[in-house]
């Protein structure tokens, strides 16, 4: 089939490329490919490549990739996507074929791509400084002051440091002919190096034996110069400087990389609440108070980030933010207005640019451009948009910005030549570049992609680090001009195919005389309270997961013995049930007659209907969003068990009206994945602020949960035997089966049960075991400088202490003619005490005012 593409050396590359899982990848042999050269030859660093492919086989290639999807699933690896209704922590795409580059072609791209971040940096500085390069009629005036980008009140602003522009990156992309361009600029919050160390963190516990026989270049360096840089900017010459990330939050599309970097450098993440400005200082709002804040990485759009001076109607920003800069007193990486720099109409431009100030040609040419706001490339743009791709000078935050002229209708086309000719200036046309093709993996077969390469770049005292790696996108279609994760293409991981240079760059400056400076007391107000309520969600799923798990039980079985006694402690478990879950109305409402007649119906839409509040697919994803808020916060080993519980719920809806059995089933697995959790925790989160408002949170809650379940259960005088059925059904709920039987020796009696699931010190599930515990987190939480008398939430577990240790439990367990009277009013106002403690802490540290502590220099 090749035969004439190759002589009689050429029997390797033969015998390779003859392998059925390459008979699709020739059919676009025509055009330029990164696997076989000009010559007809696989090129060296693939054929080495190939050859550890092929040993270890199709078969178990196939295996390794469901491995690469499974690990980057449970690890929680995501990416959202605005608009689509599954784009919402979509998992991540790798294909396991990396793109290749060899050492040569790379030193050519690395030369280029500091030369050019030494530009843009040189362009930025000049732009709002001097603006000689606009004085001198190099770069039109209308193109800078008709960008969104441009920030007027950044004008003059400088920060420490050699460069003004810290991070940067490119999209390279390689033509059919060979040659390298660069396509986009990315200058505002430059996204992908977390996703590209993931990929490579993947691949090598995946797949390590592919990277036999080739000298791959690490990562790592990359990010120790990242810390370095952020370290240089620091006012005051910090030498230990507090470091944030600045996340939108959770619902951005790269939420899950502001969390890896976070997790992975060191660095507290924060979203635009946690922070506040005072007397010209960035402040972190902590459970401590206030900690000042020396350099803020952003992935926050620039024009968001003060709404004193930017955007009035940001959410998402410090106001104040921007004189705190002014002012020297923090550092912001990329510094706010740096997004000009992406402005496509500055391409056309650069090279004489260069020539201004470096006294240089590009190293790596743009990809040919034409901006509107001149007449000739007006008239050009206009005489030739089929061939080109459209493009505002400014990027469209919720979509593409690109337009590819060629699929544009008759009536498209004469609209869009209408809207550039109405704002010319705001318009770029670029060239319309085939992209060379890389292989890929696709369903067993090696296909070839149209990919595009992100190659990230970092401060380094006089120079630029290149990352010797970075982050391929490919397209899902061969065809597809827009190659992006928003079109939900595949990711790669890039290999430089070079020896490590032997430089090695310091990971952190020495403190002063050795000494290593920690923030125990450093966790953000925001990520407190999701903790707190991630720990009241976990037990709140938990607990109505296994009372309802109890009432399925018992209809299964009771079932069988059709008698009276058994049919009115059904009608008490399912009306206890919908007060216990605030289910509300369900078997308590108007229709509870026709809902006992066959309660599964609506015993499965509390189970799964998650808009129903209070049933446990509502909670379950409450506590899912919660999760994700401080996703930093846990381990591997934790996601694992989240998309396990996620599994569980979304699996487990049953086909059939009778699926009673299956509906038990999941709620089995989802106890089993929630008490993992709550253990992963316990024996991983070191025993600071983060975990004390987790089990905080947890203790509450479990708290008021059996609070709830014995005040509509066992507050009512029934028979005998209905009694008996209860007190069992809540003791199963709670675990405590085994407990009573093991303590008691016993029969079930009211007392026992009352002493064991409000008194027992010992045993973990009773109200007196969370009071003991609740006490102590209360009586350590931070305390205002100068204010060490007892808080309120201090008053009030003090207070339902005592109520627990003065009663007299033979009171609360004797009956009168109403019932347990006694008993009721007891939990009533524990249930008081206790219900009122998470709006007191709420107060005291989620919403902080503005001076919650001293902030006084001694």
């Amino acid at each position: 089939m090749f035969a004439d593409c190759y002589t009689s050396s050429d029997t390797m590359d033969l015998n390779l490329l003859s392998n059925p899982i390459f008979s699709d990848y020739f059919n676009f042999h025509h055009s330029y490919g990164e696997l076989v050269g000009e010559d007809g030859n696989i090129r060296p660093h693939w054929e080495t490549f190939f050859h550890s492919y092929a040993q270890v086989g199709d078969e178990e290639m196939s295996n390794r990739n469901n491995d690469t999807m499974r690990l980057l699933k449970e690890n929680g690896v995501t990416y959202n996507i605005y608009g689509d209704p599954n784009g919402m922590n979509r998992p991540w795409k790798l294909d396991n074929i990396p793109f290749l580059i060899s050492g040569e072609e790379w030193t050519t791209i690395e030369s280029g791509l500091k030369q050019r971040a030494q530009l843009l940096n040189l362009i930025l500085e000049d732009i709002y400084g001097e603006r000689k390069i606009i004085k001198k009629g190099i770069l039109p005036l209308d193109l800078i002051y008709n960008h969104a980008g441009f920030l007027r009140p950044c004008n003059g602003i400088k920060q420490p440091g050699k460069h003004r522009l810290i991070l940067y990156a490119a999209d390279i992309a390689k033509s059919t002919e060979g040659k390298l361009w660069v396509v986009n600029d990315r200058t505002q919050a430059p996204s992908g190096s977390g996703y590209a160390l993931e990929n490579r963190t993947t691949m090598t516990r995946v797949i390590p034996e592919l990277f036999n026989g080739l000298k791959v270049r690490h990562l790592s360096p990359y990010f120790s110069a990242l810390r370095n840089a952020l370290n240089e900017i620091a006012p005051q010459k910090n030498l230990n400087p507090r470091i944030v990330i600045l996340t939108p939050g959770s619902k951005n599309e790269t939420y899950f990389e502001h969390s890896y970097l976070s997790s992975y450098l060191g660095f507290t993440l924060v979203q635009g609440n946690d922070l506040i400005v005072k007397d010209n200082f960035v402040w972190l709002k902590t459970m401590g108070g206030l900690e000042r804040v020396d350099v803020i990485l952003r992935r926050v759009d620039d024009i968001y980030c003060d709404p004193l001076e930017l955007k009035s109607d940001s959410q998402l920003g410090i106001p104040g933010l921007l004189q705190c800069v002014r002012s020297g007193n923090v550092s912001i990486a990329n510094p706010l207005g740096s997004s000009i720099l992406e402005n496509p109409g500055l391409m056309p431009f650069l090279q004489q640019i260069s020539i201004y100030f470096l006294s240089e040609d590009l190293i790596l040419p743009t990809i040919a451009s034409w901006w509107c706001g001149q007449p000739a490339e007006l008239q050009y743009v206009l005489d030739n948009i089929q061939t080109l791709v459209i493009k505002k000078i400014y990027r469209n935050p919720t979509g593409s910005s690109s337009i590819d002229g060629a699929s544009l209708s008759a009536s498209q086309l004469s609209a869009c030549k209408e809207e550039i000719k109405a704002n010319p200036s705001i318009y770029v046309g670029q060239e319309k570049v085939e992209i060379s093709l890389s292989p890929s993996l696709i369903e067993g077969k090696i296909l070839p992609q149209k990919v595009l390469f992100r190659s990230f770049l970092v401060s380094s005292k006089d120079e630029y680090v290149a990352m010797a790696g970075g982050l391929v996108r490919s397209s899902a279609n061969a065809g597809n001009f827009n190659i992006s994760s928003q079109t939900g293409g595949f990711s790669k991981d890039a290999w430089i195919i070079s020896p490590e240079p032997g430089r090695v760059v310091s990971v952190l400056k020495e403190s002063p005389e050795g000494a290593v400076e920690t923030y125990n007391d450093m966790l953000p107000s925001h990520a407190a309270e999701n903790l707190f309520w991630v720990g009241r969600y976990t037990e709140r799923v938990l607990g109505n997961a296994r009372f309802l798990r109890t009432v399925m039980q018992f209809l299964a079985e009771g079932n069988k013995l059709l008698n009276e006694n058994n049919r009115q402690t059904e009608r008490n478990l399912l009306e206890a049930f919908t007060r216990y879950s605030f289910t509300l109305p369900g078997f308590t409402g108007e229709k509870a007659e026709e809902l006992f007649a066959d309660p599964w119906k609506e015993l499965k839409d509390i189970l799964f209907n998650e808009k129903r509040s209070g049933g446990i697919m509502f909670n379950f994803l409450q506590f899912h969003k919660a999760i994700h808020e401080v996703r930093d916060h846990w381990s591997t080993d934790t996601w694992r068990v989240i998309r396990r519980m996620e599994e569980d719920l979304q699996n487990g809806v049953p086909l059939t009206h009778h699926g009673h059995l299956q509906m038990i089933h999941t709620l089995d697995n989802l106890i089993t994945s929630t008490v993992a959790f709550i253990g992963l925790n316990r024996e991983s989160i070191s025993r600071e602020q983060g975990w004390i408002m987790l089990d905080l949170g947890r203790k509450i809650e479990q708290s008021l949960l059996v609070i709830s379940m014995l005040k509509t259960t066992m507050v009512k005088k029934f028979n005998d035997q209905v009694e008996y059925n209860l007190q069992q059904s809540v003791l199963m709920s709670n675990e405590g089966l085994v407990n009573y039987r093991y303590k008691y020796r016993r029969p079930l009696q009211n007392l026992l049960v009352i002493d064991l699931l409000l008194f027992d010190p010992n045993n973990p599930r009773s109200l007196t075991y969370q009071v003991v515990r609740l006490k102590d987190y209360l009586k350590n939480l931070p305390k205002n400088r100068g204010h060490q008398s007892t808080t309120e939430y201090e008053r009030l577990i003090f207070e339902a202490d005592s109520h627990l240790k003065l009663a007299d439990k033979n009171e609360l367990a004797a009956p009168d003619d109403k019932g347990y009277k006694n008993l009721e009013i007891f939990l009533s106002e524990l249930y008081h005490l206790l219900s009122a403690i998470p709006g007191v802490i709420s107060k005291a540290f989620f919403k902080h005012e503005m001076t919650p502590k001293s902030i006084i220099f001694r």
